[in-house]
């Protein structure tokens, strides 16, 4: 059950609107701390209130705010879309609707690998990105090459730290690779990692292969979590030299 105090403790009369919830009967204390602070938390609310399908969706708005990638007429390629957040965002930041008719109009194209709810305005595929070819569908889905890979994916956490880290790692190293093959010159890589020491070998990959690589906690991160967003901008294309980037 929850419930609000009237007053906070100062006995100034202010209302105190921290929503207070009490540990159920069949309910872990992890789950009510959990509970407690989605009730409590601004962007939750704000995304019910917007319409987005989770608070997510203001990480990238505020990548893309300070960092200009989804711009109309971009094509872009959301890995692990699911719940669609981040396609919902890419929707309307690239004007795939057409709705400003004086702007160019983008793509939005989501994988994932369990079936997502429809969005207006993307095209959704339930696909494995890892599997032999799916970079080729991808690109035939698109007519051609990407401009934006953003990619919010997650591993299933095992409860032991290091062990995440290093999977969360191995993903995004994976997405990156995905990057490489679809891009097109001067493309941008936008993806979640995990603060904790392993990933040297990924910022260097990705130092070679792009013109600038940022790393950025955007403000809708929470601030007790590890996670935070490497951007990469100015993708410089396939390497002559690059085994991944040659035919068989």
């Amino acid at each position: 059950m929850a419930k609000t105090p009237s007053k906070n403790s100062s006995g100034r009369g202010q209302r105190d609107l921290t929503v207070k919830v009490k540990t159920a009967r069949g309910r872990s204390l992890s789950s009510t701390r959990w509970l407690q602070r989605q009730l409590n938390d601004p962007y939750v609310k704000k995304a019910k209130i917007e319409g987005y399908r989770g608070r997510a969706a203001f990480k990238i708005l505020e990548l893309d705010d300070k960092y200009r990638f989804l711009i109309p007429g971009a094509r872009v390629v959301d890995l692990g879309c699911a719940p669609g957040g981040w396609c919902q965002v890419a929707v309307r930041r690239v004007n795939a609707l057409g709705e400003r008719t004086s702007k160019a109009v983008g793509r939005v194209l989501g994988v994932d690998l369990q079936e997502v709810e429809p969005i207006a305005g993307a095209e959704i595929h339930q696909l494995d990105f890892l599997d032999d070819g799916a970079d080729q569908l991808v690109m035939s889905w698109l007519d051609g090459q990407a401009d934006v890979v953003m990619s919010d994916m997650a591993a299933s956490a095992s409860g032991h730290k290091q062990t995440d880290h290093l999977k969360i790692i191995a993903l995004c190293e994976a997405a990156a690779y995905f990057s490489f093959d679809v891009l097109t010159p001067g493309g941008t890589f936008v993806a979640k990692v995990l603060a904790g020491g392993a990933e040297g070998n990924l910022q260097k990959l990705l130092k070679s292969r792009f013109e600038k690589v940022s790393n950025v906690k955007p403000p809708a991160s929470r601030s007790d979590s590890s996670e935070k967003f490497v951007v990469a901008t100015g993708f410089k294309g396939p390497l002559p030299d690059d085994p991944n980037d040659q035919d068989d």
